[in-house]
């Protein structure tokens, strides 16, 4: 039973968004007052708009959520777009929330910021012993910056501040255009699309070698939320379910829950990314007790079956 976020007025930045959508309805369940503002009324990039959001919603605590995102290929195209607006939003709105006085700030980094070859499991302790993945390094560095901005105001200030560290997330609600989704949604949509026209083929990035871990993003609303409840440490930690799948795996059960039967054509002079990806979640569990519930297969089903409700509707 959570009762530090009950009748607290929170702010959820990036509110309306996939994880964001989550991570509100889970407050609401608290018994928190959500605010979860969309960035045509509030655009974070602009200081202005940050001071604004605050005065009008007058948080107790806030989520920033508020990401611009993307897969490889968004990454690629947009670097400097990545790191400039991911960047700016973060630290402005933590210097406004602590002028502000808004009592505790819960900070959403990336499994990106990790360094390209990290021991596997990444240890939070590893965070800094080398550059991240290159196609997405602009973007992991934009949000370590306020793991350092989160440390300093500590420091400086006494000001409570998290730094998190969700890996990949997937579920209903998710990007599923393929021009800006993340893996998961792009092969969803792709293997449906391919299975009804009746392809022979599928073409996918990469060489199937790298690895991933996957967290649904229920199972992350709540290791969020929890963390806001019952941590108030200084040290950034892992959110992830500690199950590591390879593309090539991913892409055969992607095909096989969507019914797809064609040839899987791999790609092999587009990026693979980071080499491996899987977390070490010890530390969640140790300070606040959490851990991932839903397995992946069944996340997988799940994102689906919502996928193929919806598919009108989805971006």
């Amino acid at each position: 039973m959570k009762t530090f976020l009950q009748n607290k007025r929170v702010l959820v930045t990036g509110g309306a968004g996939f994880f964001g959508s989550f991570v509100s309805a889970c407050l609401l369940a608290c018994g928190a007052h959500v605010h979860a503002p969309r960035r045509r009324d509030y655009d974070l990039v602009e200081r202005g708009d940050c001071r604004r959001l605050l005065k009008d919603s007058r948080p107790e605590v806030v989520f920033h959520l508020a990401a611009r995102v993307g897969g490889i290929g968004a990454n690629r195209a947009q670097p400097g777009t990545f790191l400039f607006e991911n960047a700016l939003m973060g630290l402005q709105m933590l210097e406004e929330c602590r002028l502000a006085e808004v009592g505790k700030i819960v900070i959403a980094g990336t499994v990106c910021a990790y360094p390209k070859f990290a021991p596997v499991p990444f240890s939070e302790d590893d965070l800094w012993d080398g550059y991240p993945e290159e196609t997405n390094a602009p973007y992991g560095l934009a949000k370590k910056m306020l793991l350092v901005q989160s440390q300093a105001y500590r420091d400086q200030y006494g000001y409570n501040s998290l730094f998190l560290l969700p890996v990949n997330l997937y579920g209903p609600r998710d990007n599923f255009d393929p021009k800006s989704s993340h893996v998961i949604p792009a092969l969803i949509r792709k293997a449906i699309e391919a299975g009804e026209r009746s392809d022979a083929e599928m073409f996918v990035w990469g060489d199937g070698s790298p690895t991933r871990e996957f967290l649904y993003v229920e199972d992350a609303a709540d290791g969020i939320v929890t963390a806001a409840e019952k941590y108030n440490g200084d040290q950034p930690v892992n959110l992830g379910s500690g199950y590591e799948i390879s593309i090539k795996d991913l892409v055969e059960m992607t095909s096989k829950m969507t019914g797809f039967t064609g040839k899987l054509v791999w790609q092999t002079d587009k990026p693979n990314g980071q080499p491996r990806r899987g977390l070490d979640v010890s530390r969640a569990k140790e300070y606040f007790g959490w851990s991932a519930q839903v397995p992946f297969e069944e996340g997988m089903r799940r994102t689906i079956e919502w996928f193929k409700a919806n598919r009108n509707a989805v971006r």
